[in-house]
Parts: structure tokens; C-alpha cells; sequence
């Protein structure tokens, strides 16, 4: 038996594969139609993560937006939104971000133990905050999730956290959705970074879907035996 929750990977990037420009203001990726799928898919997970450095960057909220899909949470015995998880090594984290003060889903922070203490009594009650080692290990986190009952985890970035999951062989798809156009300035962030891939030129990831999705494409990659095909 598998001990961690199915772990889906979600990005959206351009055609040369960065996630955003070099500079303010955000670059936005998604269309309407992507964005109502990733709700979808949100919808349908216990949980919700990304880095911090997302949190401190683009001020997420990471909650379902359609009601239709909150109330059907609700009717399920669920929170309308999944909780939200982030990973920090610094415990930089703004309490008055949206991560914190949108919705009434349970929170975790993960991060070293050395910032265990000042991240706690910086963020009081606002959220959980677990300490998972000298360093921040993706595989603890998982392990930690589902001991605590959650069995689908959607990560939605950044390119780094995308990067850990996708080197310690712990994602069961990849969701990534190619807006068409180009970014064109090498100073911006790539969806991922340099690492050792269980997935290379030897050992081709399946195609398990494509589909467009309005002027975009959606290319989903089974990384699992759980994923279905």
C-alpha cells in the first residue's frame, strides 16, 4: 500500500516554457476555460499546496471559486475550499497574506525546525505549523499528509516545489497546460529547474491526454501506475 496522497503536478507555462516575466506585473497564462478546469480539479482534491515563494509573490487564495462546486464540498460532509499547505525554509510568511486570510480550510506550514518556534508565534492561530527536520523534505510532507487523512494532493507551484516533487519521484500526474504564446527573456522563472528526473530521454513519461482547451493545451503525463490512461 502506497502511504502518501495521489499527487497531482499543475502548471501552466508559455510556449518556451517560463511561468511569468522577469518583472511586474504578473503575467497571466490561463484563459477562462483553464482556469474553470483547474477549479474542477480543485474541487476534487483534499488539498492544496505551493512554495512560499508563491505565497509571497503572487498572494494566492487558492480556493474553489465556483459555488456550484463549494456547495457540492459542503454536501459531502468537505469544506467548500481544499486545506492549503505551503513549504518554507526561511519561515518568511506574511500572516495578512491571502493564504492565511481567505477561507476556513485548514492551513499547514511546513518548514526546518529551527524556524519552528518564530514561525508559530508569528502566525498564532492562522495555521498548523509543522516541523519537518534540519531541512524541508517533500517526502516527509507527503508522508505527513496523509497520516492526517488527505489522499489527493493538488500542487500548483512554484517552479521549485514542482521541481522537488518531480526529482523525488512523488507525483502520480503532470497537468500542464502551454499558453500560446512566447516569454522570450532568459531572467524569468521556468517552470522547471535543473535536477535528476526519473523521467528522461531513456524513460519516456506516457502521454496520458491531450485536449484543447480554448486557445491553449492541455498535456497531461502519467508519472504513476495510479494514474489513469
Amino acid at each position: 500500500m502506497i502511504d502518501r496522497p495521489y499527487v497531482i503536478l499543475s502548471a501552466a507555462m508559455s510556449i518556451d516554457g517560463f511561468l511569468d516575466t522577469a518583472a511586474p506585473p504578473r503575467l497571466a497564462l490561463s484563459n477562462a476555460e483553464d482556469f474553470d478546469r483547474v477549479d474542477e480539479v480543485r474541487a476534487q482534491s483534499d488539498a492544496i499546496l505551493v512554495g512560499a515563494r508563491t505565497v509571497r509573490l503572487d498572494n494566492p487564495r487558492l480556493l474553489v471559486r465556483s459555488e456550484e462546486r463549494r456547495r457540492r464540498r459542503e454536501d459531502e460532509g468537505l469544506s467548500p475550499s481544499p486545506w492549503k499547505v505551503t513549504l518554507t525554509a526561511s519561515g518568511e510568511l506574511d500572516p495578512t497574506s491571502d493564504f492565511f486570510a481567505s477561507g476556513h480550510s485548514t492551513k499547514l506550514v511546513y518548514c526546518p525546525r529551527a524556524a519552528f518556534h518564530d514561525l508559530r508565534a508569528r502566525l498564532g492561530d492562522l495555521a498548523t505549523v509543522v516541523p519537518v527536520g534540519d531541512q524541508v523534505s517533500v517526502s516527509a510532507l507527503v508522508g505527513d499528509l496523509h497520516d492526517r487523512g488527505v489522499r489527493s494532493l493538488l500542487v500548483e507551484g512554484g517552479g521549485t516545489t514542482i521541481t522537488q516533487f518531480l526529482e523525488a519521484d512523488l507525483a502520480d500526474e503532470l497537468q500542464l497546460a502551454i499558453a500560446p504564446f512566447f516569454v522570450g527573456d532568459q531572467r524569468a522563472p521556468r517552470l522547471i529547474g535543473d535536477g535528476s528526473f526519473p523521467w528522461n530521454a531513456d524513460r519516456r513519461a506516457p502521454l496520458a491526454e491531450s485536449r484543447r482547451v480554448g486557445d491553449m493545451v492541455l498535456l497531461r503525463y502519467a508519472l504513476s501506475e495510479r494514474c489513469d490512461r
